[in-house]
């Protein structure tokens, strides 16, 4: 019955998508473009026989950066696809990889999937963290085509929502060749939800290196800021109507310095505007990115309105608060600034990274705030006493060098899945 509802539920949902995406288009415009490829319109000239990965936005095109590397070594004569469910994550990918194929993954409909699987034929597929479509999974099990899930995570909280709909769930995920898990816990959840062949095999976040580039990048900017303090507070979200980058300006403005720099970095493009334009109704100096022109003396902060740069951004950083944290959205990657070794602060709502939050607070790398004030008042603490930021920047190198090695552990179980298949 379940399974009948949702393939029902597929052949009614277009249109209620269509309006979905046309309000997203408002803010982001970029959510009006490649609407075919959602919907399933073959592709002009689809790659075929190809390495295909399959990661929805820009956290998890990221993470997928060492994983690819390691697949391409090991297939190096295969075509590489890489689907998205978002436009940032598809920029995100055509930046990375400009000899694949990028395109978005059609929604679930069974009709729709099954085009899109027999117009690519890839090799095998590997999808990131835990994007899980009932009727993608078996219809690659149906055209014979090896599905891995990757850097798979499942917090508790995602696990009751998969429970209510086990019927439907539990059969797509017995069909994988490989389910590769981030922890034991991790683990844990997905065998009971019916996972087969679970391995534990580490967070690919941790193999990611600053790039050359971006580090290039931010030693340009530090030479036109000099000796200016920067705080970074990177990927910052809302929800419920508080905004995180409102309540840092807020708590910057009452307990920072002028003469230092704040450097806000929403996690969302339609977010730049409003962080912006919060700024400078509390009074406050602002400077957009995409302005292109060195920041000046006097700005106060700095928006980081553009893309691909976050990794400039750290390294830039003296301090770094993580957002999705002070707003119960989960917390964002926290393991890319200690990979700069800067300091890193994030809050109380972390099930999104929980291992890597746990670990960090547990080895002394990261620290924990309640509230955007406890933030600032930290962040001044440390550059009052500079010895406890070192400290911590140096554990969290050290942490993040502990945990090197995922990506090769899972291409090498990829590989070993798909001989088995064949």
């Amino acid at each position: 019955m379940l399974s009948w509802f949702y393939q029902i539920l597929w052949q009614i949902a277009p249109p209620v998508i269509r309006y979905y995406l046309r309000r997203r288009a408002q803010k982001n415009p970029a959510y009006a473009e490649h609407w075919a490829e959602r919907f399933g319109q073959p592709h002009p000239s689809p790659v075929t026989d190809a390495v295909w990965l399959h990661a929805v936005s820009v956290g998890e095109t990221r993470a997928a950066q060492p994983l690819i590397a390691a697949l391409r070594r090991r297939f190096p004569d295969a075509p590489l696809l890489i689907t998205q469910m978002t436009p940032t994550g598809r920029a995100t990918a055509q930046a990375l990889y400009p000899d694949a194929q990028c395109r978005y993954l059609p929604y679930d409909r069974r009709d729709w999937v099954a085009q899109f699987l027999r117009e690519h034929r890839p090799l095998f597929g590997v999808v990131m963290e835990t994007e899980l479509w009932a009727n993608l999974l078996n219809e690659a099990h149906r055209q014979k085509i090896p599905m891995f899930v990757a850097n798979a995570r499942l917090s508790e909280k995602s696990a009751r929502g998969y429970r209510r709909i086990d019927a439907l769930i539990r059969p797509a995920l017995q069909t994988l060749a490989g389910c590769l898990a981030q922890t034991d816990e991790d683990a844990e959840r997905l065998r009971q939800l019916g996972a087969a062949n679970v391995s534990v095999c580490g967070n690919s976040k941790y193999d990611i290196a600053p790039p050359e580039d971006k580090i290039e990048l931010a030693a340009q900017w530090r030479r036109q800021l000099g000796r200016r303090r920067v705080f970074v507070a990177a990927s910052t979200r809302e929800k419920d109507g508080t905004d995180e980058a409102h309540e840092i300006v807020r708590a910057w403005r009452q307990h920072g310095c002028a003469d230092d720099l704040l450097v806000l970095v929403p996690r969302h493009p339609e977010r730049f505007g409003v962080a912006a334009e919060c700024a400078q109704s509390l009074g406050l100096t602002v400077q957009k990115r995409s302005s292109g022109e060195a920041v000046a003396p006097g700005t106060q902060v700095w928006v980081g309105d553009s893309m691909g740069e976050m990794f400039a951004y750290y390294a830039l950083a003296d301090a770094v608060f993580v957002g999705g944290s002070l707003v119960d959205t989960g917390c964002q990657n926290i393991i890319e600034p200690m990979s700069c070794g800067k300091p890193v602060l994030f809050g109380t709502s972390v099930y999104n990274f929980q291992a890597a939050c746990t670990g960090s607070l547990a080895f002394g790398a990261a620290r924990q705030i309640a509230s955007a004030d406890e933030l600032v008042q930290t962040v001044y603490r440390w550059w009052q006493n500079p010895e406890e930021a070192v400290a911590l920047a140096q554990r969290a190198v050290q942490f993040v060098a502990q945990h090197k090695g995922a990506s090769e552990r899972m291409a090498q179980r990829i590989e070993d899945g798909v001989k088995r298949k064949g």
